[in-house]
């Protein structure tokens, strides 16, 4: 008699994980902990704007030349774009994938909503659409310059003020900025519960720093086009 033949292989550890609630809650704990980190870093070079020309476009220079001489120029920024788009894809994915799959778990909405949800939690979903709209726009407005129609290529100083003399430049970046608010609010809060970090007395200080972060944030990169609205940067 022919003995039968296994053609199914057991899923790897990876797949495994992935597949799971658990490790797609991970991978967005994970991959939203480097946005954070590079919103910091983004936040306290755009602030630079308010010490004048010479030290910001000197700041988009060290930017493209960051890492030599052991990298070559733009290798530095380079990487960096990579590992935040790497985050950003994997956040948008695992996030996809966890509201389709609570979706099909409750495929009935619920008679009535559950109040206790903060707003933050409740448009969480169409902050993350604001946000990556948003980053398309980012990309065409103070990168390419497709859209800044008084660009200067190698002057970001001026093209980030010739942005802010737009009303609308004003009206996507300043929403966009205040979606960026509560998703990190709620976005840091989440990631310590999925990486084990909160318990019953570490809770209270996690929130108080997911407030800072948030508020510290959303105040950092409004005061830029603020501060040319009303003339102080210019």
């Amino acid at each position: 008699m022919a003995l039968a033949t296994r053609t199914d292989r057991k899923p790897s550890l990876t797949r495994t994980l992935w597949g799971s609630t658990l490790g797609k809650k991970t991978v967005m704990a994970v991959s939203g902990l480097i946005m954070l980190a590079y919103l910091v870093a983004h936040v306290m070079g755009n602030l630079k704007v308010f010490f004048g020309p010479d030290e910001f476009n000197a700041y988009g220079h060290w930017l493209r030349t960051m890492g030599e001489p052991v990298l070559h120029r733009e290798w530095g920024l380079w990487i960096a774009r990579v590992v935040l788009l790497t985050a950003v894809v994997a956040h948008g994915v695992s996030a996809y994938q966890l509201s389709r799959r609570d979706l099909r778990a409750r495929p009935v909405g619920y008679a009535h909503r559950r109040r206790r949800a903060s707003y933050a939690t409740r448009t969480m979903r169409w902050g993350g659409i604001i946000i990556a709209l948003f980053l398309v726009w980012h990309l065409l407005d103070l990168t390419t310059l497709t859209v800044n129609p008084h660009a200067q290529p190698g002057h970001p100083y001026e093209n980030v003020v010739a942005s802010f003399h737009t009303w609308y430049g004003n009206v996507i970046y300043i929403v966009a900025m205040l979606a960026v608010g509560l998703h990190v609010r709620h976005g840091f809060w989440s990631a310590a519960q999925t990486l084990g970090v909160g318990n019953a007395t570490r809770d209270r200080v996690l929130k108080t720093v997911a407030d800072l972060l948030a508020v510290v944030l959303t105040a950092g990169f409004v005061s830029v086009p603020v501060a040319v609205m009303t003339g102080v940067v210019s």
